[in-house]
């Protein structure tokens, strides 16, 4: 059975920054593709951050690029998400999601394995 569980979320400040964690098991992971995906609420999911199986291929969205870092380490079974200069409209349920091959690795809903989520709320 594919789990994948996130942690690190919390409440920081604006300008705080957070680093997300994403645990998989059940998997071979270093074969998995992981998109990080957030949802806020009223809102649709919205892509962040996506990096392929052996992380020589990693995607931001615009909204992130600069301030977010994606990363993984397959002898961990984990990805992060290093999130810097959260504004509040960071704010949001991240999620972390797997899968294999993705030939659009940003189409969210094509990702197979699906973690809880973790919150991460941006308030002064």
């Amino acid at each position: 059975e594919v789990q994948l569980v996130e942690s690190g979320g919390g409440l920081v400040q604006p300008g705080g920054s957070l680093r997300l964690s994403c645990a998989a098991s059940g998997v071979t992971f270093g074969s998995y593709d992981m998109i990080w995906v957030r949802q806020a609420p009223g809102k649709g999911p919205e892509w962040v951050s996506v990096i392929n199986s052996d992380g020589s291929v990693i995607i931001y969205a615009d909204s992130v690029k600069g301030r977010f870092t994606i990363s993984r380490d397959n002898a961990k079974n984990t990805v992060y998400l290093q999130m810097y200069s959260l504004k509040p409209e960071d704010t949001a349920v991240y999620y972390c999601a797997a899968d294999r091959g993705m030939t659009v690795p940003t189409a969210i809903r094509a990702y197979d394995y699906w973690g809880q989520g973790t919150q991460v709320t941006v308030s002064s």
